[in-house]
């Protein structure tokens, strides 16, 4: 019997799947290490003075705040497409939180945990004004730049293919190359989630001259991931996305939170700032966790807003990801 379980143990270290304790060497080393874009306006960039800000920035901040009371105390990997996987899997991050999306194959095969989705988008297409082009179903015989390595290259295949139409693909390993040989003309159309055509699109020499088609040929539910294998760590990454969630829901702002908990005298927001119950410590940690991710970044309005949406250059109307009650469809249950 012995033998059997030691054997077990060996294929799982063997197979790359998460090893139990990754909030002890979290807390042990002082420093959480968060897997991020390597620049993708935004969702992640690196500033000239060496600081990353950014949607996937500011929830690596908030699970800092929660996991080791700073929310400085986060160390950002830049990650391209094609090294993520690998590097997440053989330990170097404790999380993914890179614009990838949530599939079978990478919850099951690789094996990763997806924590919740924190950005619903969907694949478009950006084009030339001066092609005339305004539909996708107009593309034809197109050549198409896309990132290899991606479920975008997977995605452009399985449309043009069902619609019985014809195009040229053209992928590269990298956002940057990808783009350069649009901006280049070596292409017709560059494809991606459209929260990066955005940005990709302001990175243009002249934005005003490229669109964005109306078309979203695919659902790409984007997410924060970590290594299959240790409950805990999956509990307190994901917890902590739903708790910026239910704050926006609950109107608890950043700046709000110490008076909140002085006054409020609503049952779930005494529950979600550690007033009421021990959730906390079903977690591992303290019952203030969530108040200092919150007090940190804000909710998850407040981070949309600053990154994504009206107070920032990419002004991403909010759309699928509005709170549930407000016509969108994100969603996050209840600490109770």
């Amino acid at each position: 019997m012995k033998k059997l379980a030691a054997l077990f143990l060996a294929l799982i270290a063997c197979t790359g799947l998460s090893q139990a304790g990754t909030l002890d060497e979290v807390k042990a080393r002082g420093v959480l290490k968060c897997g991020v874009n390597t620049g993708l306006l935004g969702f992640a960039e690196k500033q000239a003075d060496g600081s990353w800000v950014g949607f996937d920035v500011d929830y690596c901040r908030a699970l800092a705040a929660a996991v080791l009371g700073d929310a400085g105390k986060v160390e950002f990997v830049g990650l391209t497409a094609q090294n993520r996987f690998d590097t997440l899997k053989s330990g170097a991050i404790d999380l993914l939180a890179r614009n990838t999306t949530w599939t079978m194959e990478r919850e099951t095969a690789l094996p990763f945990r997806f924590v919740g989705v924190s950005y619903h988008d969907g694949q478009g297409f950006l084009v030339p004004k001066l092609a005339g082009i305004t539909s996708v179903f107009a593309m034809s015989q197109a050549s198409i730049c896309t990132v290899s390595g991606t479920t975008t290259e997977v995605n452009v295949g399985d449309f043009f293919r069902e619609k019985d139409m014809a195009y040229v693909a053209q992928t590269f390993p990298s956002i940057d190359e990808a783009v350069a040989a649009y901006e280049a003309g070596k292409c017709d159309a560059y494809t991606t989630d459209q929260s990066q055509l955005y940005a990709v699109r302001l990175r243009l020499k002249k934005p005003e001259e490229h669109i964005i088609l109306p078309e979203v040929i695919s659902k790409e539910p984007l997410g924060p991931a970590v290594r299959a294998g240790d409950e805990q760590w999956f509990n307190i990454a994901r917890w902590t996305l739903f708790a910026l969630i239910d704050a926006e829901e609950e109107s608890l702002r950043g700046v709000n939170v110490a008076e909140a908990k002085e006054k409020s005298k609503k049952a779930s927001v005494r529950r979600l700032l550690g007033l009421e119950g021990n959730f906390g410590s079903n977690l591992g940690l303290d019952n203030d966790w969530a108040s200092r991710a919150l007090s940190a970044v804000g909710n998850y309005g407040e981070i949309f807003d600053r990154n994504l949406g009206e107070s920032s250059k990419l002004k991403i109307e909010r759309g699928l990801n509005n709170l549930w009650n407000k016509g969108g469809i994100l969603y996050a249950p209840p600490v109770r």
